[in-house]
């Protein structure tokens, strides 16, 4: 019986590796012929496809070699894949040799973490909980979730860190599932090492979460924007496809954390030529559920970011997606944009109204789903201009309060928060000085407390290295602004993770967070 088991194991993955070639394949040509016209693009992608596809078949050879765990509680969805660390850590080993390896260009040498230092938990279990996803300060320790209370007699205190098996993933966004029992993170630079690109923990103990496991797409990479599916699992925008270019892909998984669909699939032609005629590398992400329709805004592609480079390859676009089939029903356009960052549907606009940032810009952009221009479903409107200090800002990422009437907004290279009255989309009304000198370096990630009484940004966005040419400046604190009644904040407390990490991790960079409130337990919160 385990022969025979063994035996339609291998042939079942077999058949998936059939499968999934030939799409790739035919995925492939078609990129081939998008990034032709860059040579330095090309070339850069065939030596991460050269890495990858050596990874993956060294993966595939494995599972089949191995027959599936009991009851199938290991088996993965064949759209998702999960390999080991290409070197395992050595004692006296592994601490020299993730020491000295020199930057490279485009790939990195995918060296082990270093061992974590030793941590004492905190035994306190404060109502409202802060779960940031933290990178290493020295790229060489292992990357981390930190659980710190929010609460005000013990602010700040850090609870636990749950490390992932890895380093130098240059954590990214984090988002939380339906039921509050799941959290996800993604690693903006894990394909560089040919790491796992998205991280799973399990919170059903909030004050002692869990790494649970990692995995990553094939057809696209760089995990950025994601949000919880009403039944389950989630939606996650992948900026790039599986070697940094583009186009990137609206990734869905399962409750359990597996990949069941890259969207658009390449079967859908009509949507797979969309992407592949203009530029789709979708960062920002939002979706209506009850509408049926999702918006992803076009950032950046990835593998420009880095060196050698003509320019960062700047979009301005987003893509509407009809979630009952999953095409893209129109690709909406912000003249000029030069990078739509993020976008975020209005909660209660009887139009279904988002807000989408236009970096280079400097601007907010009104995006009407359902009203048409010329035939085409989807408008933008300019809502309003920030002035100087938010363009070419490299970075604008937004929060919108749950009755849609405040707007916030980080300027990475501008050191502001800005808040907006968008209560009235006719008349907005600035709250915040454009003149006032705030006390942070590099603000990026901005989060509403679920009381809507705190204001939490992160001063952090990126620094790649010597590799790339976004290294931002950034403070590496979480700030814990006042909100009053009309939606102005004023600045209280700071969390130090670069001080809390100098001496064990070389420092921290905490790029996102999510909010828990457990002051109600008959009605907790997740954000």
């Amino acid at each position: 019986m385990g022969r025979m088991a063994m035996c339609i194991s291998r042939r079942t993955i077999n058949l998936n590796f059939s499968t999934i070639s030939s799409d790739h394949h035919r995925h492939s040509s078609l990129q081939y012929s998008y990034h032709l016209r860059n040579s330095i693009s090309t070339t850069m992608q065939g030596l991460l496809g050269f890495a990858l596809l050596g990874s993956f078949v060294s993966y595939l050879q494995g599972a089949a070699a191995s027959p599936a765990t009991a009851g199938g509680t290991e088996k993965r969805n064949p759209l998702g894949l999960s390999l080991p660390p290409l070197i395992p850590s050595i004692p006296g080993v592994t601490e020299p040799l993730a020491s000295n390896a020199p930057p490279l260009p485009i790939l990195q040498l995918p060296t082990p973490p270093l061992a974590s230092p030793p941590f004492t938990a905190s035994n306190i279990k404060p109502k409202k909980i802060g779960y940031f996803w933290t990178g290493a300060g020295d790229n060489l320790h292992k990357d981390f979730l930190a659980t710190v209370s929010l609460d005000d007699d013990t602010f700040g205190t850090f609870i636990q860190l749950t490390d992932v098996p890895t380093s130098g993933n240059s954590p990214h966004h984090l988002g939380a599932s339906y039921d509050g029992k799941t959290l996800i993170g993604g690693g903006l630079l894990s394909l560089l090492k040919t790491q796992d690109t998205a991280f799973y923990f399990d919170v059903s103990d909030p004050y002692r979460p869990k790494f649970d496991h990692s995995n990553r797409a094939i057809l696209s990479s760089i995990v950025d924007e994601i949000r919880a599916k009403p039944d389950g699992g989630f939606y996650i925008t992948y900026m790039g496809s599986a070697v940094g270019t583009s186009p990137g892909r609206l990734v869905e998984t399962d409750a359990r954390g597996n990949i069941i669909h890259e969207w658009p699939e390449v079967t859908d032609i009509p949507s797979t030529l969309n992407i592949l005629g203009q530029q789709f590398s979708p960062h920002g992400l939002t979706v209506d559920y009850d509408k049926q329709i999702a918006l992803t805004s076009d950032f950046v592609v990835p593998i420009t970011i880095l060196k050698p480079t003509l320019g960062i390859q700047k979009a301005d676009t987003l893509r509407l997606f009809d979630l009952r089939t999953h095409k893209i029903l129109s690709t909406i356009t912000i003249p000029g944009g030069q990078g739509i960052q993020d976008v975020k549907f209005i909660p209660n606009h009887p139009e279904t109204a988002a807000l989408a940032t236009a970096v280079g810009l400097g601007q907010v952009w009104v995006i009407y789903p359902f009203r048409t221009k010329n035939g085409k479903q989807g408008t933008a409107e300019l809502l309003f201009d920030f002035g100087p200090k938010a363009k070419n800002s490299l970075a604008i990422y937004s929060d919108i309060s749950d009755d849609g009437k405040l707007a916030y907004f980080t300027f990475t290279l501008g050191n502001h928060v800005a808040a907006l009255d968008i209560s009235d989309l006719s008349h907005p009304v600035r709250l915040d000085d454009p003149n006032e000198t705030q006390p942070i370096i590099g603000p990026h990630y901005v989060k509403i407390s679920p009381d809507k009484k705190n204001l939490l940004v992160l001063g952090y966005f990126v620094q790649a290295g010597d590799i790339s040419v976004v290294n931002t400046p950034g403070d590496y604190k979480a700030h814990w602004l006042d909100l009053d009644a009309n939606g102005k904040f004023s600045w209280n407390k700071t969390i130090d993770f670069e001080r809390e990490f100098a001496t064990t991790r070389g420092g921290a960079r905490p790029h996102s967070v999510v909010i828990y409130d457990l002051s109600d337990p008959a009605d907790p919160k997740y954000y």
